[in-house]
């Protein structure tokens, strides 16, 4: 057989189909094979988040639903406005049970908070200490929500002990912010915000 330009042209129009098939077909393919696997990854992986948050969805629910009776169980901790003076009697309550005597009690302005209003109150009383420990502890179990965000405990020095001429160690004075949460009014006339 006889090799001559012909066939040269020949053989190389043959090596040349395959190169240019994969060079114009197979190349741009598997690019666009390569690019449709990520974008498959992608899905798969949202799709797993997907099902992980669809079996999650009766947790939610409940979730939720324990949300609810949550804020239920606060809101009917909070009185509305005019029972905010059955409070103050059960405090008062407290504090006649517990011996300790008022000295005075301030009302401030009602501050005006986002679904309640606080009502503090400037408190100062006197008694025996162990008399106010006990005060604070059953205020703490009442069932409406109340704190004491500042107070002041003093002791007072007296004669008059056990043994006339001695001095009674266990007296004392004390100044206190008593903050009562209550239901917020429709109307906000007079309230002030909180700074």
């Amino acid at each position: 057989m006889r090799f001559g330009f012909r066939e040269l042209i020949f053989l190389v129009v043959l090596l040349a189909v395959p190169v240019a098939s994969w060079w114009y077909v197979f190349k741009p393919r598997n690019t666009e094979i390569a690019q449709a696997r990520m974008e498959i990854e992608i899905k798969q992986v949202k799709l797993d988040k997907l099902r992980e948050v669809a079996k999650r969805i009766d947790d939610i629910g409940l979730a939720i639903e324990q949300g609810r009776e949550a804020v239920e169980l606060i809101e009917a901790k909070l009185p509305n406005r005019d029972q905010v003076e059955d409070i103050l009697a059960n405090v008062w309550e407290l504090a006649k049970r517990n011996h300790l005597n008022l000295k005075s009690v301030k009302s401030e302005k009602p501050v005006l908070a986002t679904l309640y209003m606080e009502q503090p109150l400037r408190v100062s009383m006197t008694g025996r200490f162990d008399g106010f420990y006990q005060f604070l502890l059953e205020m703490e179990n009442l069932s409406r929500i109340t704190r004491v965000p500042r107070m002041k405990l003093e002791r007072i020095m007296e004669t008059g002990g056990l043994n006339d001429g001695e001095l009674d160690t266990g007296l004392m004075r004390a100044d206190f912010t008593l903050s009562i949460y209550f239901e917020q009014p429709a109307d906000n006339e007079g309230l002030e915000r909180p700074s």
